[in-house]
């Protein structure tokens, strides 16, 4: 038998509220973009995944640090987690949580995508040897990561997935699961070792269910990305077969 998660949607406390799904895409020149891959226990795992979802087997956690140097809402940093999952047979990453460093940003794209972002002290660093992602809230550390040993790849080497997010429609106050799938255009990418400094469970809402074990990949890439119309919403109760919607163009 398929596993699916087991999140209990009502009491998930970062949900945002959308206004609808109408939103424009966003267009983002230069994004650099630090991702971070690490195997974490399966089991306590399941409770981190909505029931629309099948955990990944075995189950990874996604680290997100993206430095966007310009935008509608201006320059912005965003670090964010994700849980790994498949929503039907379509790979898929479930966000957790994030931190942006504009507070303008932050309420676009919590109410545009559906991003379940605080603001907070977010920096994505390059030096000559390392990439280095930090996250702050409340004067704490709760997020530092480095990409290491980086070696040049080509950017069809590296794969983004897709993002879901679970937010609260402003129109009529249902939950749902809003797929936000970015388009990239790589003019930069590498590869390296993960090394994660500091990782706050707390802060970011996963408790004891985020063990984390070994570590996957890493890579760090320039980008132009485009955050896009919304093309698809689930019920966050339902397996993702039977519970997608396609909104209207």
């Amino acid at each position: 038998m398929p596993r699916f998660g087991t999140l209990d949607s009502a009491s998930y406390a970062s949900a945002a509220t959308i206004d609808g799904y109408k939103t424009e895409e966003w267009t983002l020149k230069g994004v650099q973009l630090l991702e971070i891959h690490h195997e974490i226990d399966d089991n306590p795992a399941d409770a981190l995944v909505p029931r629309a979802m099948h955990p990944c087997i075995p189950e990874y956690a996604i680290i997100d640090v993206l430095h966007a140097p310009d935008s509608p809402a201006g320059e912005f940093t965003l670090a964010s987690l994700r849980i790994a999952g498949r929503t039907g047979v379509h790979p898929r990453g479930f966000m957790i949580k994030a931190y942006c460093s504009n507070d303008k940003a932050s309420r676009e794209l919590a109410s545009r995508w559906g991003f379940p972002v605080t603001t907070g002290d977010v920096s994505l660093v390059v030096r000559h040897d390392r990439v280095v992602g930090k996250a702050s809230a409340g004067g704490k550390t709760v997020l530092e990561v480095e990409l290491i040993d980086r070696d040049a790849i080509s950017g069809t080497d590296v794969q983004y997935i897709a993002s879901m997010h679970l937010a609260r429609n402003k129109e009529d106050g249902k939950l749902v699961l809003v797929q936000v799938d970015p388009d990239y255009t790589f003019h930069k990418a590498e590869r390296g070792r993960q090394q994660i400094r500091t990782f706050d469970a707390a802060a970011f809402g996963v408790g004891s269910h985020a063990r984390f074990m070994n570590p996957i990949s890493a890579s760090f890439a320039t980008v132009d990305m485009t955050l896009p119309k919304i093309r698809y919403v689930c019920d966050p109760e339902k397996p993702a077969l039977q519970g997608t919607t396609k909104v209207a163009a």
